[in-house]
């Protein structure tokens, strides 16, 4: 019961998978969110409970109001406590269209999952921290997004991406700024070129043009490596500095001559 209990949305693949290795590896009980069925991540969560942590597992989708009230009632329940919140959960378009010709549908669902869903999500998690903190002054809370180098870098093929994107680097300036008073840190994680299952329909474009110099580091990024960037911040290994950034992309958005 001393653990300290993260819940990580869009944790049992990808990114969000390599989050959750390097908290569980760190002693964190964890909390998974996503829209499998627990049946479907059965082996999963049995490579977390390997590393000898507890898990639970609460299948949802994050951009729905009443679910999202559902996942924060559950790790009540069974955890009792929350200390880490990590929006990783997301979606990119079904079909990259040209600006010109994207559809209001598209852009709806994307902002829905990708951005509404995880500023109300925090909402939630955070009155609740607060709560935690107004009981114990120990208590330590935290909040990562993970958004992208979207937020920044213009894709006019998938513009609803990276319009969400830039909205979550937002909301972290704004989270940060309002728990501020109960010393509730919030950051943002910028993930570049990441190898998931996300990209694997990209990846021959991605490695043509990291071939071509795209990045000084030449190679894709792995989660694992965001998970240990998402563990410093949670664990406090990169105090006084609410509401940064940490971009992690290979040296893609460098500025360069």
């Amino acid at each position: 019961m001393d653990n300290r209990v993260a819940l990580i949305t869009g944790g049992s693949r990808g990114i969000g998978f390599g989050i959750a290795e390097k908290l569980a590896e760190a002693g964190f009980d964890l909390v998974i969110a996503g829209r499998r069925s627990k049946l479907e991540v059965s082996d999963v969560i049995l490579r977390l409970i390997d590393k000898g942590i507890r898990i639970e597992y609460f299948s949802m989708d994050v951009g729905d109001r009443i679910e999202r009230e559902g996942l924060i009632q559950y790790t009540r329940e069974v955890m009792g406590k929350l200390n880490v919140l990590v929006n990783n959960a997301g979606i990119a378009p079904q079909v990259r269209a040209d600006l010109l010709e994207a559809s209001e549908d598209s852009f709806e669902r994307v902002m829905r999952i990708n951005l509404q869903g995880p500023y109300f999500l925090t909402q939630k998690a955070a009155r609740w921290m607060v709560d935690q903190k107004k009981q114990d002054k120990s208590f330590q809370g935290c909040i990562v997004n993970i958004s992208s180098v979207s937020s920044t870098v213009a894709s006019p093929n998938r513009g609803e991406y990276c319009i969400s994107k830039a909205g979550v680097s937002m909301a972290t300036k704004l989270w940060a700024v309002r728990l501020s008073e109960y010393d509730i840190p919030v950051y943002e994680v910028r993930p570049g070129i990441i190898e998931t299952d996300m990209t694997a329909g990209v990846k021959e474009k991605y490695d043509h043009l990291i071939a071509k110099g795209l990045l000084l580091q030449e190679r894709w990024g792995q989660p694992p490596e965001i998970g240990r960037a998402v563990l410093a911040l949670v664990e406090g290994n990169i105090p006084y500095a609410t509401g940064q950034v940490l971009v992690l992309d290979g040296g893609l958005t460098l500025q360069r001559l």
